[in-house]
């Protein structure tokens, strides 16, 4: 690929000069667009790799707090009620916490079928736009 030209003075050309060298700006125009858009592609797929990698971290923490919060839940309810009844309790809670938000989960899968896809909806442009020509 080669080098784009460097701007120089043109105000001794003539007409059909600037006029012929109108397909190579545009070409330079469009390869330097590219080369920002490369540029920032390449930027934006760091930072959300690394963002990612963050989120998963954060989550594998998460991960391993929510049963120690269990174990303190069981602890501080075994002083009032026997060890037994207090896990099954913290069981049956965390059941009920797994239940709800799996239902809200599947009411949200619903809701996103119920959409027409982007591309669905240029298809039927196309045809309709095919119909009436």
């Amino acid at each position: 690929m080669s080098e784009p030209r460097r701007s120089r003075d043109r105000a001794d050309d003539s007409l059909l000069t600037l006029l012929g060298d109108i397909p190579e700006l545009v070409r330079n125009l469009v390869i330097a667009e590219v080369d920002a858009a490369k540029a920032w592609l390449a930027k934006a797929a760091k930072d959300g790799g690394w963002g990612a990698l963050w989120i998963i971290a954060a989550l594998f923490v998460l991960f391993w707090s929510i049963p120690a919060l269990g174990a303190f839940l069981i602890a501080g309810l075994s002083s009032w009620w026997p060890v037994w009844a207090s896990a099954l309790f913290v069981f049956g809670l965390t059941l009920v916490v797994a239940i709800v938000l799996a239902l809200l989960g599947v009411f949200r899968f619903r809701r996103l079928a119920k959409r027409q896809n982007p591309v669905q909806s240029i298809a039927q442009d196309v045809r309709e736009v095919r119909d009436e020509f």
